[in-house]
């Protein structure tokens, strides 16, 4: 019995390991590929070491308009992120009581995720076309990635009410706060981990997101059309160095998000504690 637990085990760590593998070895093929020296190529074996292709990467005729589109996608993530955590927080308190057209509503918000994102875009481009706006990034990619991003802030929240004690808005109400003093000081500060990562889902999904802007950017790529073009173009490990600089961005963004909540939870934490002493 023993043996057969034994080698169900090492069954399970190597296809773990397999999988890791598989699921991250090209970042890390395309990390190590971007520290080739000068006369490196775009496969191995690699010809020498050097952070050439990093200093080359701030050569704007090297890469094109990298940093502009690099702007571009930062402010459309921070534009979509803000928005997403609004309208989710507002959604997730209006859904917790039924109303009129409520499961139609749902049901409508939820259908764009399982439409094919290629279309969204197309659909998106044809409406700004035929209404005669201008197809920009900041207004018509805007919206086109509000559909990606905002079903999964919604469900995030839909998920957190439902497991909201709705006692501790009572205790506030009857202590004299107004309905906009509860969600303040009570309901947001409950729930600001999962706001943080309705947050985090926001960013990164517009950030990285490719189809759903493809035909709504206009004539000013974001950073993952950027690099879709540049892989028609360019033939020299600075795409695998612009990739590692975008890895390592996107990873630091995490970490920050992760460092937020637990200064939340560590915040939350003491003032539990110290409310307790003072009943005490």
């Amino acid at each position: 019995m023993m043996e057969k637990r034994s080698q169900s085990f090492y069954f399970l760590a190597f296809f773990f390991i397999v999988f890791v593998l598989f699921l991250y070895g090209p970042v890390l093929t395309i990390g190590i590929l971007s520290f080739q020296g000068p006369k490196g190529g775009l496969t191995f074996p690699m010809n020498g070491v050097s952070l050439h292709w990093f200093y080359d990467l701030f050569e704007e005729q090297a890469v094109g308009d990298f940093w502009g589109a690099f702007r571009r996608s930062f402010i459309l993530g921070l534009m979509v992120m803000v928005t997403t955590v609004i309208l989710s927080v507002m959604g997730g308190l209006a859904f917790r009581n039924k109303f009129n057209g409520s499961n139609f509503l749902f049901y409508l918000v939820i259908s764009s995720l399982v439409i094919p994102s290629i279309l969204i875009s197309l659909g998106v481009g044809l409406i700004f076309n035929i209404l005669d706006f201008e197809v920009h990034w900041s207004t018509s990619g805007f919206g086109a990635q509000l559909t990606w991003t905002l079903p999964f802030g919604l469900l995030i929240m839909f998920a957190v009410f439902n497991r909201f004690d709705s006692a501790y808005e009572e205790a506030a109400r009857d202590l004299g706060a107004s309905w906009w003093q509860t969600i303040r000081y009570v309901v947001l500060p409950i729930i600001a981990p999962s706001l943080i990562g309705v947050a985090l889902f926001g960013f990164t999904l517009s950030y990285d997101e490719f189809a759903r802007t493809l035909l709504t950017s206009g004539s000013r790529n974001t950073l993952p059309l950027e690099i879709f073009g540049m892989t028609t173009n360019v033939t020299t490990p600075v795409l695998y160095a612009l990739g590692t600089m975008t890895t390592i961005f996107s990873l630091l963004i995490i970490l920050t998000f992760l460092l937020i909540t637990y200064v939340f939870g560590q915040r939350n934490r003491r003032q539990t504690s110290d409310a307790g002493k003072a009943i005490l």
